[in-house]
């Protein structure tokens, strides 16, 4: 009996075709009442970069994808409990930090950010990974 469901299943040679890797990872695990989302970016989950160049855009791109995955694993965006947000300028925090408030408005989780000198594709800007829970009243 499995004491964990992955979420999205994917092997990164079609994820990166730029690169050479063969990894077969998962965009989200619950494992028990707790949610483990990927780190996300502004990549839909059809591979599409929305706002090149923007990080805020970016950051909302992201946070569609968390939200949905957090719904697909039986849970939602008020039952986050910690963010690590990467930025690779840090320019970037004000509109990532803007963006990623709208949506988390009323939940405070507890949070990292960090600044790094850059993310698995150039093109990105910011990434965000959360750690959520599944209430047992859902």
């Amino acid at each position: 009996m499995p004491t964990h469901t992955r979420i999205r299943m994917f092997n990164t040679k079609a994820t990166y075709p730029n690169q050479t890797l063969d990894n077969d990872l998962c965009q989200a695990v619950r494992a028990g009442n707790t949610i483990y989302v990927r780190g996300q970016v502004g990549t839909d989950f059809e591979g599409r970069l929305v706002g090149l160049g923007d990080p805020q855009a970016q950051a909302e791109q992201a946070m569609k994808n968390v939200k949905q995955l957090l719904e697909e694993a039986g849970s939602d965006l008020s039952h986050i409990v910690k963010t690590t947000t990467y930025i690779t300028d840090p320019r970037f925090r004000e509109p990532v930090y803007k963006e990623v408030g709208k949506w988390l408005k009323g939940v405070f989780p507890i949070s990292t950010g960090l600044v790094v000198a850059g993310l698995a594709q150039a093109e990105w800007l910011m990434e965000i990974d959360v750690i959520a829970v599944v209430p047992d009243q859902l």
